[in-house]
């Protein structure tokens, strides 16, 4: 069996091994692969795993020998799952694995945004404290959670993790589903997304990319917010109309935001949001704990066992069986 993992780095950039895949044929690992190396790679290749590499259907369909597609990611935007069924491939995806990751990295940046740590330090490193006629200094700007309202659009495994953080912070978390009787949750309110965003002294973004909600977050919804409000986007960047939340940031719409995801990424050097104040922006690293790394790996080779032993698990585009 012939393995290909077409973009192998950002998952195990020298600190994991990848084992648990070499056990299933004979493996070939590539740290990065530009869009017009994903085919040649691909070629031969029964299985092809991919964290953002794209694999469109003019290459699914260039690839006889292609049995199966695994996404190393929950996310799978960047594969033809379609074309992919026609064929009767196999996509797989692995869900779950960075839920505490991404959640954790969530309410570091809601409490960046509302004590500014990072600043404070370097004041401090830069003698501010020393210079101090007080005991302290820096009093403006904070403030507490408890009492706070926090939206959440989208309430996944992600989603519903960041809420338990922020019910035992004592806030009121409203939430903007697709079904909200499929949830029996208590302690959150179920809105529409027009009202998270009216009522909501954060809102954070927690729901799967689509044709339906790219660029939701445009002028016009964050018109809504109150202007003390923060947005916060550990999702996927094209949620945001990124030049429409600079905008409103440059003209002290909201009060700030703090993104780990861009529509484009890596990003240009001219994007909108690096220049503007109170923006948080940290390079797409929610997922990236060793120990979320690790789950990825272990589920990715479970998904390739069962499909392997003539089974599917985490299965995305309807195959039903190989």
């Amino acid at each position: 069996m012939n393995i290909v993992i077409l973009d192998g780095y950002s998952i195990n950039p020298g600190d994991l091994n990848w084992s648990s895949i070499e056990a299933f044929g004979n493996l070939t690992v590539y740290d990065r692969s530009a869009p017009d190396e994903v085919l040649k790679r691909s070629a031969g290749a029964e299985i092809v795993l991919v964290n953002k590499s794209k694999i469109s259907g003019d290459v699914i369909n260039a690839l006889p020998q292609l049995q199966y597609i695994g996404e190393l990611a929950t996310g799978f935007d960047n594969v033809d799952i379609q074309t992919a069924a026609k064929r009767n491939v196999p996509v797989c995806n692995v869900p779950g694995y960075s839920t505490a990751s991404v959640a954790q990295l969530t309410w570091a940046l809601i409490l960046e945004l509302t004590y500014n740590v990072n600043r404070r330090s370097n004041e401090v490193h830069n003698g501010a404290w020393t210079r101090s006629k007080d005991f302290c200094f820096g009093h403006e700007g904070l403030f507490e959670l408890q009492g706070k309202t926090l939206a959440l659009i989208g309430l996944g495994q992600i989603g519903s993790a960041v809420a338990k953080t922020g019910i035992a912070f004592g806030m009121k978390i409203i939430a903007a589903v697709r079904n909200p009787a499929k949830y029996n949750m208590p302690d959150i309110s179920f809105k529409s997304v027009n009202e998270c965003f009216e009522q909501a002294d954060f809102v954070s973004l927690h729901c799967p990319l689509t044709d339906t909600n790219r660029q939701m977050v445009n002028k016009e919804l964050i018109k809504q917010m109150k202007p003390s409000a923060y947005i916060i986007n550990t999702a996927r960047g094209a949620l945001i109309n990124e030049q429409d939340l600079a905008s409103a940031l440059i003209d002290k719409q909201i009060a700030g935001a703090a993104v780990d995801v861009l529509s484009a990424e890596p990003p240009p050097a001219d994007h909108p949001l690096f220049k503007v104040p109170n923006c948080i922006i940290t390079p797409h690293i929610a997922w990236a704990t060793r120990q979320a790394r690790e789950r990825l790996l272990y589920e990715s080779a479970e998904n390739i066992k069962a499909f392997l032993n003539g089974g599917l698990r985490n299965v995305v585009n309807g195959v039903k069986k190989v």
